[in-house]
C-alpha cells in the first residue's frame, strides 16, 4: 500500500468521475464552441456571482492571467511574503507581466488592511505604481492557515477606496471554506478576480477556474491563448472539475480531520517539533537533529509512506481524497514505530 503525502495534487480521478469524463460532450474550446467547458465556466461563475470565468490547465497559469489583466509593466503587486505567486511561479510576475511584488510580513500566511496601505506607493517617477492586491487562500507555505471574510473584507474595502484591484489565490479556497462555513458568493463580492484550483483537495486531474467580469475574462482569454493556454476538445478535463465540485466539496473535512490524527500522533515524537497549527489539510512541523527531513523521509519510504521536504529540517504532509481512514492508522503505526 503506498501512502503519498506529498501533495493534494496526486490525486486521480474516482470511478465515477472517470465515468462523467467519458461521456462528456466536447468541441472546440478556443472557438469557445466545447459544451462542457462552457458549462464548467458558467457554473464557477454563477457560485462567485461573477459574470463569467475560463478554465486554464493550471493555478499558475490563472494568477498569472489575472497579474497581467489587472497590471501593467513596472505596476506593483502588495501580497503576502510566502504567497505562491512570488514562491512558486518562477518568477512570472516578472516574466509575463514586468512588475514589481512588495512582501509583507503576517502571522500564518496573512496580512492585513493596515499593513496594505501602509505598503501603498506614493506617486513618484522611481517608484514602481501600486496597483493589485494579491491574497491566498488556504495559504500554503504557512501551513493551511486561511482568511474568513471578516478579515479579507478590511483589505477589499480598503483596495476600492484606493483604487487596487484585489485577486484571491483560491487553490484551496474550499478548504478554507469548508472550515469557515461561509459562502463562494459572499467571497465573490470582495474580489476582483477568483483563481480557483480543480485538481487539489477537489481531485480533477487538471485545471483551474479564473473567473471575474465579462471585460476582465475576455482579456484573460486573450492571454491564455498568448500563454499557450487554449486547449481544444478539453470538455473530457472540465467534466471532472463538474464533477468534483458536485461531488467533492463536502468531503474536505475529512481531510482535515485525518490531517489532525495524524498530528496528534507527531506531537508524541521525541524527534518533532515546531508543529504548525494544523487548520486545513496540510501538516508542517520540523524534525530534530540527528535527522534532517530527507532521513526522516527515507524512514517512512521504507514503510511505504511518501512526503517531500519543505526545508534542511521541514517536512509537508497534505491529507488528500485518496488517504483514506486505513492510510491514516498506519502513517500513525509507521510514526510511533519510528
Amino acid at each position: 500500500m503506498l501512502i503519498n503525502l506529498s501533495s493534494d495534487t496526486v490525486t486521480k480521478p474516482t470511478p465515477a468521475m472517470l465515468q462523467a469524463m467519458l461521456q462528456a460532450e466536447v468541441g472546440d474550446d478556443v472557438f469557445q464552441a466545447d459544451p462542457t467547458v462552457n458549462a464548467l465556466e458558467a457554473k464557477g461563475a454563477a457560485l462567485f456571482g461573477k459574470e463569467a470565468a475560463l478554465f486554464c490547465p493550471s493555478g499558475t497559469m490563472t494568477n498569472q492571467i489575472a497579474i497581467k489583466v489587472h497590471t501593467q509593466a513596472l505596476d506593483e503587486v502588495i501580497c503576502h511574503e510566502y504567497s505562491h505567486i512570488y514562491q512558486y511561479e518562477t518568477g512570472g510576475y516578472a516574466f509575463n507581466s514586468g512588475v514589481a511584488l512588495q512582501l509583507l510580513p503576517g502571522k500564518e500566511g496573512k496580512i492585513t488592511a493596515d499593513q496594505v496601505e501602509a505598503a501603498i506607493r506614493p506617486v513618484y517617477d522611481w517608484l514602481p505604481i501600486s496597483k493589485l492586491v494579491s491574497l491566498e487562500n488556504t495559504a500554503n507555505k504557512a501551513g493551511g492557515s486561511y482568511y474568513t471574510l471578516e478579515e479579507i473584507k478590511p483589505i477589499s474595502d480598503l483596495c476600492r477606496k484606493k483604487g487596487l484591484k484585489i485577486h484571491l489565490d483560491g487553490a484551496r479556497l474550499y478548504n478554507a471554506l469548508a472550515e469557515t462555513g461561509e459562502s463562494t458568493q459572499a467571497v465573490g463580492e470582495l474580489f476582483d478576480s477568483v483563481s480557483l484550483c480543480l485538481s487539489k483537495g477537489l481531485g480533477a486531474p487538471v485545471g483551474s477556474l479564473l473567473i471575474g467580469d465579462k471585460e476582465f475574462i475576455r482579456q484573460a482569454r486573450r492571454f491564455r491563448k498568448v500563454m499557450g493556454g487554449g486547449m481544444r476538445q478539453a470538455g473530457f478535463l472540465a467534466a471532472a472539475g463538474i464533477y468534483a465540485l458536485d461531488h467533492h466539496v463536502d468531503r474536505l473535512k475529512e481531510d482535515h480531520a485525518h490531517a489532525r490524527q495524524i498530528g496528534e500522533t507527531l506531537k508524541e515524537l521525541p524527534m518533532v517539533e515546531n508543529i504548525r497549527p494544523i487548520r486545513t489539510n496540510l501538516i508542517f512541523f520540523d524534525v530534530k537533529a540527528p535527522y534532517t527531513a530527507a532521513s526522516f523521509l527515507d524512514v517512512l519510504a521504507k514503510q511505504g509512506i511518501q512526503s517531500v521536504p519543505m526545508g534542511p529540517q521541514t517536512v509537508r504532509f497534505v491529507t488528500h481524497l485518496d488517504v483514506t481512514a486505513e492510510m491514516v492508522a498506519k502513517v500513525q503505526q509507521a510514526l510511533r514505530e519510528m
